[in-house]
């Protein structure tokens, strides 16, 4: 009989109550979709970051985390000796040492097109264990040839036995490497792998290279093999930094942790508001109806009864609102994921075939829902209660 009184009363201020409703849908659209969103970028970066726990990258340190913006020591091309480098790999035996040259030159890929872009340099013996083939094959020992990143490839229209000029020289592509997405330690995806003594003759020979990745083969030894390395080489001062590559998950994951509380407090402000709408409804309806509660207190009905009728009243203002939020949410949710994920692999192939909504989606619409009717029913508690504390003669007197 309550939930019927609750359910006439609102219909007779719709106007109010519909707005009341709007501004739940709202705020549960908020915080579900921006959920949904978080959720799916997170999925996202979780199959774009690869080689996650095998691999320590080290590379030569700088002051480039000890000075200002700006500070000209920075931009000092450091490198790590071919000596060092063969110290590192005692240290880290039997695990797999693979140093890497990086550097950039103007390529001139078919029919003139071209540009500046990154030369990678790595023995041939090295390449099958960082990269793989996704058309022609590997270079060879004391053969002339480059691979080509698959972005560059599919940009360029580059083929196994096309021809490219580096500087100056002509190179012919043996193979198109596979998408490889961010990696920590080399991203060759949009660069040109050729062979070290290719890279040193056309670059000439430098100091040193410029990383060396470390391959774990057991990842629970990566700590062990990472400490042997600090204290070999940092002891006294910092000569190299050492990169574990779960470092880039453990930044990832603290960064994706602020933007999901930062666009869950959007809603949540969203949420509040439309809290604050309903509160004003219910106190507003209390007072247009304080004679109608004097009537009922004084044929019998008791307080609890009356502060359930009100309750009811934002109660049913939170369902509405919060279920069909709910559905708009995972409608507006599964678009918006959808363009971010877009944006985000633009130009890659990592956003073919990727499901948006999984059981973590879910779980932000659930948790939506539930948010907008706790908070309806919090919103109306107070209204609720003041109307339950009249007496029947305090009412009856109200004009």
């Amino acid at each position: 009989m309550f939930f019927s009184f609750a359910v006439r009363n609102l219909r007779r201020h719709w106007i109010r109550s519909a707005l009341s409703i709007i501004g739940i849908i709202i705020g549960v659209v908020a915080i579900a979709s921006l959920g949904i969103m978080a959720s799916s970028i997170n999925l996202l970066l979780a199959n774009v970051i690869t080689d996650v726990g095998d691999t320590l990258v080290i590379t030569p340190h700088t002051a480039i985390g000890e000075t200002f913006t700006g500070d000209p020591r920075t931009a000092v091309d450091a490198a790590i000796p071919a000596r060092e480098v063969e110290e590192i790999r005692r240290a880290a035996n039997p695990h797999r040492t693979i140093p890497v040259l990086q550097g950039a030159d103007e390529v001139e890929f078919s029919r003139g097109e071209g540009g500046y872009a990154q030369i990678i340099g790595l023995a041939p013996e090295d390449i099958p264990v960082l990269l793989n083939i996704a058309k022609g094959q590997y270079l060879r020992q004391n053969q002339p040839g480059a691979l080509v990143g698959t972005h560059l490839a599919r940009e360029y229209g580059i083929s196994p036995g096309s021809r490219i000029t580096v500087g100056e020289e002509s190179i012919r592509v043996a193979g198109v490497l596979t998408e490889r997405g961010l990696a920590a330690d080399i991203n060759p995806d949009y660069a040109i792998v050729v062979s070290d003594t290719w890279y040193e003759s056309h670059f000439g020979v430098g100091d040193g290279y410029s990383m060396v990745v470390v391959r774990i083969g057991d990842i629970a030894e990566i700590d062990r093999v990472k400490g042997v390395l600090e204290n070999q080489f940092n002891r006294r001062e910092e000569v190299v930094d050492i990169f574990d590559s779960r470092d880039m998950l453990r930044q990832y994951e603290e960064i994706y942790q602020q933007i999901t509380v930062f666009l869950l407090g959007i809603g949540g402000l969203s949420l509040i508001v439309a809290a604050v709408n309903i509160l004003n409804v219910m106190y507003i309806s209390v007072t247009e109806r304080i004679r109608e509660i004097g009537v009922m207190r004084s044929i019998g009905a008791r307080r609890r009864e009356i502060l359930r009728l009100f309750l009811y009243e934002a109660l049913v203002l939170g369902l509405i609102g919060s279920i069909v939020g709910g559905i708009a949410s995972a409608i507006s949710g599964y678009l918006i994921s959808l363009v971010a994920v877009e944006v985000f692999t633009a130009g890659t192939t990592f956003g073919e075939g990727f499901t948006v909504f999984n059981l973590s989606a879910v779980g932000y619409i659930v948790f939506g829902i539930a948010f907008g009717i706790g908070t309806s029913i919090a919103a109306g508690f107070y209204p609720a209660w003041k109307a339950s504390q009249l007496t029947p003669i305090e009412a009856m007197r109200h004009k």
